[in-house]
């Protein structure tokens, strides 16, 4: 056996134990089959082992008592140091009162860089192998909307490029979100700041969510993501961009890490042009209010009945 397959099978993940143990009389089969599980973990084994099991028993999210959170946390932060010699904070600051977040994007600012999409990839602790991006630039040509049309592949030597215009796209964040509809153990849902979230140790992975997106904004791991250690982001929230694993989906979270403190999304601040602006849409005074009031805006696919809290404008 290959040492990557040898340090799969030393994984205990929530269905690897289940195997494990079985479904029924978990509580018997626990102590019978302790010492052949305990075989498979690593030299700190016996914290591994009783990390997995107590992750197998872990509750949803919104179902936790704050004991159990700091629990969750200290486990989580023992796992991400295990498997990348790490330490890492994983936050769990709630919504701040009041606050209602949105986004608008001048068009003709932006150049098609991509410097946003590079940021947002490190910010959020995103695979390197996979190439899962929460941003995807669209290459488009000047006069036409057709998305189906556009290319985010693009590379020439030089952008923009002549009678080309650039339009990104990510989570739109919807007060209305079809993916939290779709999903049927109600692993994803949105917070009161209108940011929808998901709680990855809950979500099975049936990918309905994706299907339900009309923006194609979330995204599935079919592999465990690589990411190496020097360059993990070691400040996460538990709803945001702490590191994932195989078999769980994905999306822009509009960097509630930062953002629940008072900094701007990652994207916003690399953008070299100025083409983004984030902002409270409760605040009458905020930059996102006055674009809002002042600009001709538009959304996509607004015919959904989605209600982006994303949009468009030009100069």
């Amino acid at each position: 056996m290959t040492e990557s397959g040898k340090a799969e099978n030393k994984k205990l993940t929530r269905r690897r134990l289940l195997k494990k143990i079985g479904i029924a009389g978990v509580s018997g089969a626990v102590a019978t089959s302790g010492a052949a599980l305990a075989a498979q973990v690593t030299e700190d084994g016996v914290d591994e082992f009783s990390d997995s099991l107590a992750s197998l028993f872990q509750t949803h999210y919104r179902r936790m008592s704050p004991e159990e959170v700091e629990a969750t946390i200290a486990r989580l932060q023992r796992k991400t140091k295990r498997k990348y010699g790490k330490n890492i904070s994983i936050d769990t600051t709630p919504p701040l009162p009041n606050v209602l977040l949105g986004y608008a994007l001048n068009i003709s600012k932006c150049k098609g860089y991509r410097k946003c999409v590079d940021a947002c990839v490190e910010e959020n602790n995103q695979g390197r192998d996979t190439q899962i991006q929460y941003i995807r630039v669209l290459e488009m040509e000047r006069g036409s909307m057709n998305l189906e049309e556009s290319n985010h592949y693009y590379d020439p030597e030089t952008v923009p490029q002549k009678g080309k215009f650039y339009m990104p796209v990510q989570c739109m964040q919807c007060e209305n979100p079809p993916c939290v509809r779709a999903c049927p153990v109600k692993a994803t849902w949105k917070e009161t700041d209108g940011v929808v979230v998901i709680d990855y140790d809950w979500c099975i992975g049936c990918r309905y969510c994706m299907t339900a997106c009309p923006y194609w904004a979330r995204h599935f791991n079919w592999n465990e993501p690589e990411l190496p250690p020097e360059e993990l982001n070691p400040v996460t929230h538990y709803l945001g961009n702490r590191p994932r694993s195989k078999g769980v989906m994905e999306k822009c979270m509009f960097c509630i890490q930062r953002t629940r403190k008072g900094k701007q999304p990652a994207c916003m601040e690399a953008c070299p042009t100025g083409a983004r602006v984030f902002g409270n849409l409760l605040d009458p005074e905020s930059e996102i209010r006055y674009i809002l009031e002042n600009k001709t805006v538009f959304r996509l696919k607004e015919d959904l009945g989605t209600e982006p809290k994303f949009w468009y404008y030009t100069d």
